[in-house]
């Protein structure tokens, strides 16, 4: 506790915190001035963070198709096409209700515009996946009374892209 001669010589300063005009010794200022003590490096001294604030090194992450023990590369399943075709005995709601229970993945307005292509071009692309689950797609299509092929994707770039 300060004596009382002490007391009466210092003048009142307001806090920036809400309350009334405090001494100059106020915590909150105490607290910000040692805050900015820290951070002023001083010349000739290097300067070290104790804890957090540092850069953090880059996360290893693995590539995709490469296997980090063996550092070999996993070749991935060829990607083929599912087409739907357009049929004059099948009618808009049920194509998309059957696009909608088979694909996984398919939201109703990617069906119906799936089905509305179709309609307009003659063919559309229902999706791109690979050779088993395209397989998989174009038969419950099929068995559901639905016109679909499956063509191998040759990518925007050509064969092997």
């Amino acid at each position: 506790m300060l004596s009382k001669s002490v007391r009466t010589s210092t003048s009142a300063v307001a806090c920036s915190r809400r309350g009334p005009p405090r001494l100059s010794g106020c915590r909150w200022r105490r607290a910000g001035a040692a805050r900015a003590r820290r951070a002023t490096p001083v010349a000739g001294r290097a300067t070290t963070m104790k804890s957090g604030g540092g850069v953090m090194d880059r996360p290893a992450v693995a590539k995709p198709g490469v296997d980090r023990k063996s550092g070999t590369v996993k070749k991935r399943p060829p990607v083929y096409r599912v087409i739907l075709h357009n049929d004059s005995f099948n009618k808009r709601e049920y194509v998309v209700q059957v696009l909608l229970k088979v694909v996984d993945g398919l939201t109703v307005d990617d069906a119906v515009n799936v089905m509305q292509e179709a309609h307009i071009n003659g063919l559309a692309l229902v999706t791109c996946c690979a050779q088993e689950t395209a397989e998989s797609y174009c038969q419950a299509l099929r068995n559901n009374g639905l016109t679909v092929t499956m063509e191998p994707d040759s990518g925007p770039f050509g064969p092997g892209s």
